[in-house]
């Protein structure tokens, strides 16, 4: 019976310089001198200076890979066996972990701006996000009209007032407004609702700033388009029958 090997194999890597394990896949027919060439790019050491050691998958110690001029598929080299390789340059471990050591490439503003292979140049040929003046003043445009309704909206409702806050996606609630305006925690302008029922969010504290007060889980905060001012009498949930 013929058997037929398959002329690649998957092993894992681990070194002297890293903690790290890397996979990747070789070709059996390589010799032990092309292998160190390769893992130079791998494992950050140089070839001359590899001592190579071949464990079996559970990481046992099988033999070390000594002859340069042998092929890896010489070796007892299965798929998810590990080849650790041994620095004896003195380099050591973590030592290319640290990107501290790394020096730094920079380039000032005014050098980037120059450049035609940049994503900003790019951007600014094709016009598109912040570099679409078109585009920008029609957001812009937009925005300050939603801010205008939402004012307008804010405006025309008042603290004590009842009201019915329906926000897209949850369920209609029913409270008492006890905050207008605008607010810290976010731009714009906001409704503080204290909630019939524990539906809220917070206690009318929001980021360490009290807007209003009532008890926890029944306040919270929506945007004026979404409340709707009117004669919204508290439900009798039973509360004080047995």
């Amino acid at each position: 019976m013929e058997v037929i090997t398959n002329p690649t194999v998957n092993v894992r890597l681990t070194s002297s310089l890293s903690s790290f394990e890397v996979q990747r896949r070789f070709n059996r027919g390589i010799s032990i001198a092309e292998l160190k060439a390769k893992l130079e790019m791998v494992i950050g050491a140089s070839a001359s200076s590899m001592d190579l050691e071949l464990f079996s998958v559970t990481d046992k110690f099988l033999q070390k890979m000594d002859d340069n001029d042998a092929l890896l598929g010489s070796y007892a080299v299965d798929d998810d066996s590990r080849i650790h390789v041994t620095d004896r340059s003195g380099g050591k471990l973590g030592e290319f972990d640290d990107v501290s050591k790394v020096e730094k490439f920079e380039l000032s503003g005014e050098a980037y701006e120059k450049r035609t292979d940049s994503a900003r140049s790019f951007m600014k040929k094709h016009r598109v996000g912040h570099f679409n003046e078109e585009e920008m003043a029609k957001k812009k445009a937009e925005q300050a009209a939603r801010q205008e309704e939402q004012k307008a909206a804010a405006d025309a409702i008042s603290v004590g007032s009842r009201c019915k806050v329906q926000v897209p996606g949850q369920p209609t609630k029913l409270g008492t407004v006890m905050y207008v305006g605008t607010a810290d925690f976010k731009p714009g302008y906001w409704v503080g609702v204290k909630y019939d029922e524990p539906l809220g969010k917070h206690n009318g504290t929001v980021e360490g700033k009290q807007y209003f007060e009532c008890e926890d889980k029944y306040g919270g905060f929506v945007k004026p388009l979404y409340v709707t001012v009117g004669d919204f009498p508290e439900e009798d949930y039973g509360l004080d029958e047995m």
